[in-house]
């Protein structure tokens, strides 16, 4: 099985290498301070000019500063194909517009096909409050199919998931436990107890935290969510990904 490396630029930002593509998931390369009433604590750990081509930007939602935000958005338009929800490709030139079970396939020496999957960025009473979010599966001969999740807080969105691409092998998992206060006490991603709830559907998968660092909104930092994990007999299948270090993942 070829190998899948991934490094964190902060947030939910992961440089991702799979199948021959240099892919971006939810790009957020801005300086620290206030976005849009939330405050990123951290800057970039890898600067978007340091950026080699991009093949695919994958973006779970494009209208949350900490999903994708001004220089994100250029590196976004600056890939070769970048993916968002119907609704955000919209708003948002040069996108294309995916909603749940739509497929892409990027053509090349290996075929990669992504499939949009549901999400829910919050409980389903905010849904249209919060505004449309979707996930993503990459798949590849010869390569570990990958789950990257987007901001999704609930794992009766994930079971459906699971039983139509039981060959997941690394779930990116967006967690963090996000709360903001004009949203009531909900949870607008996953915490640690609901991730490890979400691991357990691909019992072999390994399991990347991402969305865990660099903003004040998250309630679960790292160290936090790591020690989550850990607690929930997930310890050894985690993969903690550090700040601009290239790691593979299987």
């Amino acid at each position: 099985m070829n190998t899948v490396t991934a490094a964190l630029v902060g947030g939910p930002t992961v440089v991702l290498r799979y199948a021959g593509l240099t892919i971006v998931t939810d790009p957020t390369f801005d300086s620290p301070g206030a976005q849009e009433g939330l405050i990123k604590t951290e800057g970039p750990a890898i600067d978007a000019d340091a950026l080699p081509p991009v093949d695919l930007a994958l973006v779970s939602h494009d209208h949350h500063p900490d999903n994708l935000d001004v220089i994100g958005l250029e590196v976004a338009r600056g890939a070769a194909l970048a993916l968002t929800t119907l609704a955000g490709a919209a708003r948002k030139e040069g996108f294309r517009g995916l909603e749940p079970g739509d497929v892409v396939t990027i053509d090349g020496p290996t075929p990669v096909t992504v499939t949009a999957v549901e999400a829910l960025h919050g409980p389903r009473a905010i849904a249209a409050v919060v505004g449309p979010v979707i996930g993503f599966i990459l798949r590849a001969e010869g390569w570990p199919t990958v789950y990257f999740s987007g901001d999704n807080a609930l794992v009766s969105v994930v079971k459906p998931i699971a039983e139509a691409h039981p060959d997941v092998a690394i779930a990116l998992l967006c967690m963090g436990a996000a709360s903001v206060p004009n949203r009531g006490p909900v949870l607008l991603t996953l915490n640690a107890d609901r991730a490890a709830r979400v691991a357990a559907l691909w019992p072999d998968a390994a399991i990347v935290p991402v969305h865990v660092d660099g903003w004040e909104h998250f309630s679960q930092q790292r160290a936090a969510a790591l020690a989550g994990l850990a607690a929930n007999g997930l310890g050894d299948r985690v993969i903690a990904l550090e700040r601009g270090v290239e790691t593979p993942l299987n």
